[in-house]
């Protein structure tokens, strides 16, 4: 039979195992430090330890010593992804663990519209805080215009490749699936012609008729006279702000339309996704002219005629708005 002594001593030993237990439950499960709500970058390839580390540093956790030991005891110490995380104020260690544990990294977005060109994709890529890192501006129409998640502190480099990727990607896909007999040989002129039909309507219910237009004159040999093809060498793609000079119209390079036959020798843009499809599926049509209609759309004619008439009526209309 147990002395008094002995029982005294085993409630001594249990009052300190359960109090040493309350410890490390209150220690894991009890409320964190952080004042409030706190973004917190786990790096690649870091270790709990360190993680744990930057977790004190930033006043998310108490011990970075406690939070590993707890971590390994309650939540199987390890299993710690890269990322950027949203850490909740008075957070308890369990619950950080799980964040960082989890796929609830905070999602980033840079969005590139279709039509814009490389020039301007450099220009947004810098222009994201949480991006590091140079970046040239990239070939023309080698980016697909699209929303593109990136975590911070992401290489902009690494951002632009996966941009390209994508392009590249797309465009093989849907060469694949082109209509026959068309006047572009290569993805590389349907590229090219794609980047004119971006550059020339803003009406998506257009694109393929604009793509007929110029598959026609392509064909039959006639100026594709875009004029989106005589501002790029002056921009890179930027707006004119300003009328076209006649200096310019008949200006000789690698893009002007107005003064050689056929397609310009690169794209004047990145086109999208859509304007590419209507390269490759353009409109059935004999149409060969076209002109601004007053609605941000074009009127189209088949002959000079029709045209030159279509043409009157949109003097007409730019007289009426003071235009003129």
């Amino acid at each position: 039979m147990m002395s008094r002594r002995g029982c005294v001593l085993a409630v001594a030993v249990a009052a300190a195992l359960l109090l040493a237990l309350w410890s490390l439950l209150g220690g894991w499960y009890g409320s964190g430090p952080l004042e409030k709500d706190q973004n917190f970058i786990v790096p690649n390839g870091a270790s709990l330890s360190a993680v744990a580390e930057r977790l004190e540093q930033k006043g998310v956790i108490r011990s970075a010593g406690g939070f590993v030991l707890r971590a390994r005891i309650f939540g199987g110490g390890g299993g710690i992804k890269a990322g950027e995380f949203a850490i909740p104020a008075h957070a308890s260690p369990a619950r950080v663990l799980a964040i960082i544990s989890s796929d609830e990294v905070i999602r980033r977005f840079v969005t590139i519209p279709e039509g814009m060109p490389a020039i301007m994709v450099q220009e947004r890529l810098m222009a994201v805080p949480q991006l590091t890192g140079e970046v040239a501006a990239p070939e023309e129409g080698s980016v697909l215009p699209d929303s593109y998640a990136f975590e911070s502190r992401e290489p902009r480099e690494a951002v632009l490749r996966r941009m390209q990727a994508a392009m590249s990607r797309t465009l093989k896909e849907l060469w694949a699936r082109r209509a026959p007999n068309l006047v572009v040989k290569t993805p590389e002129q349907a590229l090219v012609l794609a980047s004119i039909v971006e550059k020339e309507t803003g009406k998506p219910a257009e694109r393929r008729m604009v793509a007929g237009l110029y598959s026609n004159r392509l064909r039959t040999g006639m100026l594709l006279q875009a004029d989106p093809t005589i501002i790029y060498p002056i921009t890179r793609g930027k707006p004119l702000g300003r009328r076209i000079l006649q200096s310019e119209i008949q200006a000789v390079n690698d893009y002007n339309t107005y003064t050689m036959v056929g397609l310009p020798r690169y794209p004047i843009t990145n086109p999208g996704k859509a304007s590419i499809e209507a390269v490759l599926h353009p409109a059935d049509t004999d149409a060969l002219y076209m002109v601004a209609d007053g609605t941000g759309g074009h009127a189209f004619a088949s002959t000079l005629e029709q045209h030159n008439a279509n043409v009157a009526k949109w003097f007409a209309i730019r007289r009426e708005r003071g235009e003129l």
